[in-house]
């Protein structure tokens, strides 16, 4: 039963449970005995397979969860790679892809490439993208690999087309994104209905299996949410996707 790293993250070792309990649902009816065998070093959760369906099996989980490449030869240029917000730099956005074999390396999405994506090539301060776009670490994003150079263990990497269209039909949408990482979708809701912001959401959209998009309806401002539902969901962290403020920053005058 050799394990694999699965592309799902976890921020305490007590969501193993909920890992291992959806990975029990999602294989329900194959002839499979499934394990947890922990997680690496950056978080990822490592998993072992076998029996009868284990073939179905694999081939389920990695085109609904995703499996971390691992090694960076296995990685192909302009394929599309889900992964997690690492870090940034002045000038560049880091994405753990799960590479992490002979050595770990991130993608690297440069400045150039998120200001031709998201904001029409203005040169906007890598300070005002993270505020406009929710950027903050553990954030999942898909990514399309530009380059790879395997002697400075280096990939180059953009947004998906995947990512954008999301991100355009978010903007379009004109509905504030609470963006809620390190939970599940039951405490989520819970932690909603506690604070009795049930009727100010529209619904909950799945990011991952612990990070989730709270729809708000018309005239709800996400970041007045986090106070009443922060109590419930301490070991979460918050971001903020707002229609309104990208439109009104792409609309007015941009000052670095």
């Amino acid at each position: 039963m050799p394990a694999m790293t699965v592309l799902t993250k976890v921020y305490n070792n007590n969501q193993l449970k909920l890992v291992d309990k959806n990975l029990k649902s999602t294989l329900k009816g194959l002839k499979v005995e499934t394990k947890i065998h922990g997680v690496n070093s950056r978080g990822w959760v490592q998993i072992a397979i076998s029996g009868e369906d284990e073939a179905v099996a694999l081939r389920y989980i990695a085109d609904e969860i995703g499996l971390c490449p691992t090694h960076l030869e296995r990685l192909e240029k302009f394929s599309n790679v889900k992964g997690r917000i690492i870090g940034q730099s002045k000038s560049e956005l880091y994405v753990d892809i799960g590479v992490f074999s002979p050595n770990i390396v991130d993608a690297a999405i440069s400045l150039r490439h998120l200001q031709a994506q998201l904001v029409d090539g203005r040169k906007v301060a890598p300070k005002k993208l993270v505020e406009l776009f929710g950027f903050c670490q553990n954030l999942p994003l898909i990514v399309k690999i530009l380059g790879i150079d395997r002697e400075k263990s280096r990939i180059d990497g953009m947004l998906s087309e995947r990512q954008l269209n999301q991100y355009r039909n978010w903007k379009k949408s004109l509905l504030d994104r609470l963006i809620v990482l390190g939970s599940s979708s039951y405490g989520v809701r819970l932690a909603l209905k506690m604070a009795k912001c049930d009727r100010d959401v529209l619904g909950i959209e799945p990011l991952g299996l612990l990070e989730h998009a709270v729809l708000c309806k018309l005239g709800t401002d996400a970041a007045g949410l986090i106070p009443r539902i922060g109590k419930s969901l301490r070991d979460a962290t918050f971001s903020i996707f707002s229609p309104r403020q990208i439109i009104d920053f792409l609309d007015g005058e941009v000052t670095l």
